[in-house]
């Protein structure tokens, strides 16, 4: 039965456990410094000589009235932010971006974690440069992947996750989410996830936020917006969307620039991916033969340009458009278009004084495909920070490990590996000790029997072998059954083990890439977010030489009849 608001209002605020970024072996080499990996960035994420370059590029780039003519598109969350804000867009100071698609309840916790991450990052430039850094939070109001975002995913009272969707859009054609309306579906969402959240008094505060953002009428991302603004309201950052007029108007030299080279911008992408390929490294994005970098949204939904020899085509649809009338529905129309995940950056850092981008390992590895296509904007790509990575452990995890005797890596094995290994290490020492004297008997007893029969029958020495395995494995075999006995016998002993294995890894999964924050932020509150953030050291002092800025020399530039990145 869950208690009153009184009893969990105060709940201590849990461990946080903040570790460095995991993924291939492209981000472990860019954060090591590695030469290899460096042909591919603009600068190390440590290095703070990198940010100090990448302003003077900006600042040369830039000026006062291409800052302020997106006044009006920013939603600073907080006064200092406001005042930063100012600042920045009168030619005094940068951005530091981060952005999501806008997923249900604002998706999973890593959300939140690219938002404080770049938060943090900021506040640590801002010395270094002697300028005001400001966060800046992307809403990517123009994705339209409904199955990735429609859902969200919480723990259940028993510790089993569960999936709350909105599920009466499902199957509709492609749509941004600036144009996806959402019905009554999301409001029974809201309820949904209200019955799987603590009763404490934050528990309606933050229903009461949602309630408001998930409207029947309003656009997902409007939705997402406004429930991210909630969860952040009080931080130093800004939110922006890409569907905003404004930032749609100015797009359009970098779009209509896109579409006019395409196939330059395509042997581009492509000769970088082709060298991360031959270094050992992975394409973190495939290429999708003329396809452009730029999608068109209209009554059909969102589509892909394509080029071919007489002009364009929409990928899905096949329906045809010239090359002239394109360009010039752009200009008129420049809402409905929109870059891909590729292009996205550039049109960024072609809009705002960007220093940096906080991106998730995905995205750091596929700014290493898009250093060349900066370069052909006439861009100097952004210094990629990855983000950090955040475990929360709550009080009955913490608990567990520590009756267990076990670290927080450990809760990664499945969880029937974690009990046997639990189980054997808590045998009784005489049984554990008889085990392995009959493991060494019986593997010198056939040793010293398969050696003694070489010189009667010298053939039966492999058959004494193959015995001495057979003994061997009916030892193992009689472990495994007391392991399974001794499990069963004590198995309400290790629900407190598989519920930490499920808060920490659900669904097999690290815990911020499934779980959703508002059961967190109903327990604890908005403190919560300020104990993450205080979490996560940002050390800017490390000088990495073999960051030269992206090397675009020697790539394989012919022209090409038209591709794009898929």
């Amino acid at each position: 039965m869950r208690g009153g608001p009184t009893q969990v209002l105060m709940a201590q605020l849990p461990r946080i456990a903040v570790t460095p970024p995991q993924g291939s072996a492209l981000l472990r080499d860019y954060l090591a410094g590695e030469s290899l990996a460096a042909r591919y960035f603009s600068g190390h994420p440590h290095d703070p000589t990198a940010y100090q370059r990448k302003a003077r590029e900006v600042d040369g780039r830039l000026d006062t009235a291409s800052r302020t003519r997106l006044t009006g598109a920013f939603r600073p969350l907080s006064s200092a932010a406001t005042h930063r804000l100012t600042r920045v867009l009168a030619g005094d100071g940068y951005f530091v971006t981060t952005g999501q698609q806008t997923g249900l309840f604002t998706g999973p916790l890593y959300t939140v974690y690219k938002a404080l991450s770049a938060i943090r990052l900021a506040a640590a430039l801002e010395p270094i440069l002697s300028r005001p850094v400001l966060a800046l939070f992307w809403v990517a109001a123009d994705d339209h992947d409904w199955d990735e975002v429609s859902h969200a995913t919480v723990l259940d009272a028993r510790g089993y996750p569960q999936r709350i969707a909105l599920r009466d859009l499902a199957g509709e054609a492609p749509m941004a989410m600036s144009h996806r309306r959402l019905t009554g579906s999301a409001e029974l969402a809201v309820d949904a996830l209200r019955e799987f959240l603590p009763d404490t008094a934050f528990r309606d505060l933050y229903i009461g936020q949602l309630r408001d953002a998930y409207r029947s009428g309003r656009t997902m991302a409007e939705a997402f917006e406004a429930a991210l603004a909630g969860v952040l309201e009080g931080l130093d950052i800004a939110l922006v969307s890409s569907a905003h007029p404004l930032v749609k108007e100015h797009s359009v030299p970098v779009l209509a620039r896109a579409l006019e080279h395409a196939g330059e911008e395509a042997a581009r992408v492509a000769g970088q991916t082709e060298l991360l390929l031959a270094a050992g490294y992975h394409a973190q994005v495939s290429i999708a033969p003329g396809a452009s970098n730029v999608f068109l949204q209209d009554d059909s939904g969102r589509e892909r340009l394509v080029h071919d020899a007489d002009g364009w085509s929409l990928r899905r649809t096949r329906r045809r458009l010239p090359t002239a009338a394109l360009l010039e529905r752009l200009h008129a129309d420049p809402a409905a278009f929109s870059p891909n995940v590729l292009l996205r950056p550039v049109v960024e850092s072609a809009l705002f004084p960007t220093l940096a981008y906080v991106g998730g390992p995905a995205e750091t590895s596929y700014f290493a495909q898009i250093g060349c296509l900066f370069q052909q904007h006439g861009i100097t790509p952004p210094i990629v920070f990855p983000r950090h990575s955040v475990t929360i452990v709550e009080g009955g995890t913490a608990k567990a490990l520590e009756k267990f005797g076990l670290d927080l890596a450990a809760l990664q094995a499945p969880l029937a590996e974690l009990i046997a290994d639990v189980v054997r290490r808590e045998l009784p020492a005489d049984l554990t000790g008889s085990l392995e004297r009959l493991r060494l008997t019986l593997a010198e007893g056939y040793e010293e029997l398969a050696e003694a029969v070489r010189g009667v029958a010298p053939g039966m020495h492999r058959p004494v072998r193959g015995a001495r395995h057979t003994a061997l494995a009916q030892t193992l075999a009689i472990e495994k059954r007391i392991l399974q006995h001794v499990r069963r016998e004590q198995d309400g002993r290790f629900e407190q083990l598989r519920r930490a294995a499920a808060s920490v890894y659900p669904g097999d999964s690290p815990q911020e890439r499934m779980l959703n924050v508002y059961p967190y932020l109903a327990r604890y509150g908005p403190e919560l977010l300020r104990a993450i953030m205080s979490a996560m050291a940002v050390e800017l002092v490390a000088s990495h030489r073999a960051f030269r800025g992206v090397n675009c020399e020697g790539e394989a530039l012919a022209p090409v009849s038209v591709g794009g990145i898929g």
